[in-house]
């Protein structure tokens, strides 16, 4: 089970050590203390604000693409995936299970950036077998946060 405060961490890193202790009853010092650790061992890798892409004014694009790989001798799927996270297009990274072995979200300025990115640079990997792309056309639920302006939604009900 994750740690409490990681899942504070991870609900809004805006939080001060002040409201983080106070709603876990621990000092402020044992909070800054467990972070400082945690950013020190790499358990936290960084902090990111969640951005409603509608309200910047501008039109970036999202793709989340499917890839299937053959698998490396001595290496599987992580030489191939370490070498596809570096793109600076491809914002995440995933090894799946199912039909494909990788899912990349990959950001772009247009519909045609990201195609050329398909068609330039993944496809022409060695290694890479194919690929299938996904656009975003809305966002309604991102890290947690919903994009229609409700602070407290109502959770739907689950029925066995």
């Amino acid at each position: 089970m994750i740690d409490p405060l990681l899942q504070l961490l991870r609900r809004s890193g805006r939080f001060s050590e002040s409201e983080l202790a106070e709603r876990l009853s621990l000092t402020p010092e044992e909070v800054t203390a467990r972070i400082a650790a945690w950013e020190k061992d790499g358990t936290i890798l960084g902090y990111q604000a969640v951005v409603n892409p509608g309200m910047t004014g501008q039109s970036d694009v999202t793709g989340f693409i499917e890839v299937r790989l053959a698998p490396e001798r001595g290496g599987g799927f992580d030489r191939l995936a370490k070498r596809l996270a570096k793109f600076d297009q491809v914002v995440s990274c995933y090894l799946m299970s199912g039909g494909y072995d990788l899912l990349l979200v990959v950001e772009g300025g247009d519909l045609m950036e990201v195609a050329s990115f398909v068609t330039e640079k993944l496809s022409t990997m060695e290694g890479v077998l194919s690929t299938a792309t996904h656009f975003r056309l809305k966002t309604y639920k991102e890290n947690g946060f919903a994009f229609d302006g409700d602070e407290d939604p109502e959770r739907l009900p689950v029925a066995p």
